[in-house]
């Protein structure tokens, strides 16, 4: 997931980088990344245990 993650982030600095940027796509690849980056916390929270001190 973190290797999708940062290839999102790849694919999206490098269509920013066009001559005429696709605004819809971009869009798309940015609400996956976040998507990706909000499932990748919810594993890490689940992976570690809370203490209650």
């Amino acid at each position: 997931m973190r290797t999708e993650h940062r290839d999102l982030d790849d694919a999206i600095t490098a269509l920013a980088m066009t001559a005429v940027p696709d605004q819809l796509q971009m869009a798309r690849l940015k609400k996956r990344k976040l998507r990706l980056r909000d499932e990748i916390a919810m594993i890490e929270d689940q992976m570690i245990p809370d203490i209650i001190a």
